[in-house]
C-alpha cells in the first residue's frame, strides 16, 4: 500500500538553502547581462524613419495606412503612423517587420507594447510612433479622429466662413 499525503492535501514544500556557500557564484559584471538601448550618432531623421516604416507596412500588406503630423500638438513625437492588420498574427507580423527594418538603420525602438495580445501593437521610434491595430480596435479608439481635430485645410475653413456669411 502506497503512503503519501492525505487526499486533498498537498505536501508542504520546504526551502533548503545550499549547504556549501562557497559554490555560489556571485553576480558580477563578468556574468551579468545588461541590455542598453544604443542611440546611433547621428539619429535617423523622422523622414528616413517614416520611409522605412512605410516600406515595412507595404511589404506585409498593412491596410488603411495613415500618417498624422502631430508636431505642435504633442511633444511625445512628430508623426504617428496608424495601420490595420487582418488578424492578431498579421498585426504582430507587421510590427515585427517594422522593428526589423528600423534595426537595419542601426536604430533600436525605444519601446514596443502590446505584442503579447497583438490586437494593438505600439512601436515607439522616438520621432515616429507606429500603431498597428485590428480594425475593430482601431474603430473603437478612433486615433485618427482624436489627433486630427481642428485640422481643416485653410480653403475648407474659408469656404465654410463664406457660406456662413451669406
Amino acid at each position: 500500500m502506497a503512503r503519501g499525503p492525505p487526499r486533498g492535501r498537498r505536501p508542504r514544500l520546504r526551502y533548503n538553502p545550499p549547504r556549501n556557500p562557497e559554490n555560489i557564484t556571485p553576480l558580477t559584471s563578468t556574468n551579468a547581462r545588461v541590455i542598453k538601448t544604443r542611440i546611433p550618432d547621428p539619429v535617423p531623421s523622422a523622414d528616413l524613419l517614416l520611409d522605412t516604416v512605410h516600406n515595412a507596412l507595404d511589404n506585409l500588406k498593412a491596410r488603411d495606412v495613415v500618417r498624422i503630423d502631430v508636431r505642435g500638438k504633442t511633444s511625445v513625437c512628430d508623426y504617428m503612423v496608424i495601420a490595420s492588420g487582418t488578424s492578431t498574427r498579421h498585426v504582430k507580423s507587421i510590427a515585427d517587420e517594422v522593428i526589423k527594418d528600423v534595426k537595419t538603420l542601426d536604430y533600436q525602438p525605444l519601446g514596443v507594447e502590446g505584442e503579447r495580445e497583438a490586437e494593438w501593437v505600439l512601436v515607439d521610434l522616438g520621432d515616429v510612433v507606429v500603431h498597428v491595430m485590428l480594425p475593430r480596435v482601431r474603430e473603437f479608439y478612433a486615433l485618427e479622429r482624436l489627433w486630427t481635430v481642428g485640422d481643416q485645410p485653410p480653403e475648407e475653413a474659408g469656404a465654410g466662413a463664406a457660406a456662413a456669411e451669406r
